[in-house]
């Protein structure tokens, strides 16, 4: 039963990997079934085995691929030998790090692409998206009350509205590296959130 058990929960596991990384290339409306199931190499009535329909491997695609990252960023601004806001600047140096480190810097971002599609047509992707993103702005806000209790941020701060402007900056910064095609408004964007997250 449990080898049973494991080899359905793989074949989802494959389905949505493949189907992920096809609408991360060509979009939503892009991405058929079709393509999906052949990438995962099973028959394509496996998918409606594991999902009602396409907007329904949609929603649980985004949690796929975002609930892993969310659980590194986590780890990352809960790793105690450094201050609040050091975990903090530390998580999105390396972040630059990544990008610096290609030859031409670039960044797919699943959930915004997914939500410039269908945020308008299917309140469930919406409602999917915004959940996603709450569930990281409260990881980092988590990190930015600890910064605020030990002194490293001004007290009259709002933390879950300072972590909602770190992230949408963050997301701005990347889109716009994506469009300059180098790294630049990643180091701008460190320099702005380093003078931001003062006493």
């Amino acid at each position: 039963m449990v080898a049973g058990m494991n080899a359905i929960q793989d074949k989802r596991a494959r389905i949505l990997a493949s189907g992920t990384a096809v609408m991360l290339r060509k979009g939503y409306n892009g991405t058929g079934v079709q393509e999906i199931t052949q990438g995962a190499g099973v028959p394509k009535g496996s998918f409606y085995h594991y999902f009602e329909s396409k907007e329904d491997f949609a929603i649980q695609a985004l949690h796929y691929y975002y609930t892993p990252r969310i659980e590194r960023f986590a780890d990352a601004l809960n790793a105690s030998q450094l201050s609040p806001r050091e975990r903090i600047l530390r998580c999105y140096r390396d972040l630059v790090g990544y990008f610096a480190s290609q030859e031409q810097p670039s960044h797919q971002c699943f959930i915004g692409s997914l939500c410039h599609e269908m945020a308008e047509e299917s309140q469930p992707i919406g409602y999917a998206a915004s959940a996603i993103l709450q569930r990281s702005n409260q990881v980092l806000a988590d990190c930015l009350s600890e910064a605020q209790a030990a002194g490293e941020i001004a007290a009259d701060q709002d933390p879950a509205a300072l972590a909602g402007f770190v992230s949408a900056a963050w997301e701005g910064a990347l889109l716009r590296m994506k469009a300059d095609r180098q790294i630049g408004p990643l180091r701008i964007f460190i320099q702005q959130l380093e003078r931001l997250l003062q006493p």
